[in-house]
This record gives structure tokens, sequence and C-alpha cells, in this order.
């Protein structure tokens, strides 16, 4: 899959590029599917909110099929390389919950912030990916834009150790305000199966979940392989530490798990 010159020049310009029902709504149940599972293991990958409820599945690309099935999807990585112009690596996978009523905050940051500072990733030759596996909608927690901050680069933050339980280099509000008086905020919504393709620097935050349905949403951190990070801080499953080209896998290797659910269905 490649981009337009269009989409390219929109992608620079905001530093993300909204991609409605890139996938169909069956494989977006597939993932959903999975999440579920996932989220519902006892796994040192899947983090929980101070409720208990799920907050962050890491990795789900290295022991769940259909999640290592969308973690090599050429409709993810083909643009990828188009925008870095080289081959891609997966920094990180997580599967981001937002559970209805209780899903949490995340602050205003920017990824490579920390990506620089707790990794030592070099540039912000790297980028996010982020896959509805929900319906999100303005009242269940959608993620929070600020157009064009990512020209901006790599903003002062604190390290947040406090407000969550994942811990975040975040902005100060001063600094926030500032950047959405010049760009503003914008919250894409949409169907399942839609994508958004987002600035490393790009700063963004997503509000509490106190809607009464949940906000699924996979995240897809990949790397240009020249960029590799140079500091091993973190878990492996958190940041990783294998900088191997990803080969994308045909185009309907997603659909084959649709079609395999469905002729289980109807034989039973």
């Amino acid at each position: 899959m490649k981009l337009t010159d269009a989409q390219l020049a929109e992608f620079h310009d905001k530093g993300y590029l909204f991609l409605p029902g890139l996938f169909s709504k069956e494989e977006a149940q597939v993932l959903k599917d999975a999440a579920r599972n996932i989220y519902a293991s006892d796994r040192e990958e899947v983090w929980r909110e101070k409720s208990g409820v799920p907050r962050i599945a890491f990795a789900a690309h290295e022991y769940d099929d259909a999640h290592g099935r969308l973690g090599a999807h050429p409709r993810l990585i083909e643009p990828i390389m188009q925008i870095l112009e080289e081959e891609v690596y997966m920094h990180q996978y997580k599967i981001n919950a937002k559970a209805a009523f209780d899903g949490d905050i995340w602050q205003w940051h920017q990824d490579y912030g920390t990506w620089a500072r707790d990794d030592g990733m070099p540039e912000p030759r790297a980028m996010n990916i982020s896959v509805f596996l929900d319906e999100v909608t303005a009242a269940n927690g959608p993620l929070l834009f600020i157009p064009g901050s990512h020209k901006k680069g790599v903003v002062e933050a604190g390290h947040d150790l406090e407000t969550t339980s994942y811990p975040l280099w975040t902005l100060d509000r001063a600094t926030v305000k500032q950047l959405a008086d010049e760009g503003g905020v914008v919250a894409p919504v949409g169907e399942p199966g839609s994508v958004l393709l987002f600035h490393g620097n790009l700063v963004h935050a997503s509000p509490p979940n106190i809607s009464p349905w949940d906000r699924v949403i996979v995240y897809l951190s990949l790397c240009a392989v020249s960029n590799h990070i140079t500091k091993f801080t973190r878990k492996p499953w958190i940041a990783h530490r294998d900088f191997t080209p990803i080969k994308a896998l045909a185009d309907d290797c997603l659909q084959e798990l649709v079609d395999q659910a469905k002729a289980k269905t109807a034989a039973e």
C-alpha cells in the first residue's frame, strides 16, 4: 500500500494522517477478540489501572497469532517505510484499553521524548500507527492531537511517576496551552478498522473514558532500522531489542482468520 502525494503532504504538515476504514470491521473484530483473551490472562506484559481494569498489553505480536499478523501487515508497514524511506523494525507494540467508566487518562506527551530519554533512540525517525478496534467517539476517550506540534522538535518534559499506572514524560500546562493556541486541538474519531499514522514528536493525550463503551486501540511504534535504540533500561517486551527488518505478510493475512472463524461457526 502506498500513500499519495497529497497524503504525504498532509502528514508532513499536520504530523498525522487519518485513514478511515483501512481494515474491515471483521478484521478489527478478530483483533478485538484476541485482545479480550490477552487482557484476561495473567501475563507480566499486561498492565492494569489502579482500579484493576486493563490498561496496556505489551508485545502481543510476539505471543498472539492475530496481532502477529497485524504487526507485519502491508497496509501498515509499507506506508511507514515510504515515509521513513527505509526498512523498519518493531520498537514497541501495545494494545491500549480504555475500559468503560474506568479508563484512565494519558497525559500530554511526545512519544519520541520517551524513546530518546529512556531508550537512547538517536533521532525521531520512528512513528506510531494506531488501529481502532472499537468505534472511537468524542465520548469514550479519543486521542487528542495538537496539529503541527511535531515541528517543534523534542519539547522539555518532566517524568510523571504518580498520575497513572504507567510512567510518562509529560509536558507542563503552560507548554501545552502555548502549542494548542498555535495549532488547536483535534480528536480524530471513527469506526473499528480505522487507522491513524502520527509522528513521534506530535504532542498528544487522551482523556478518561467515563462513557459506558470500551475503547481499545492497537499501537505499533515502528523505527527505521538504522535508528535503533542504544539503551536497554526498559523491559525487552516494552522496548524491543530485535532490530530485524519487518517483512510484510500478504494483504489477506487477517482475512484468513476471519474466514477460519466463519468456517468454524458454520461447522458447529
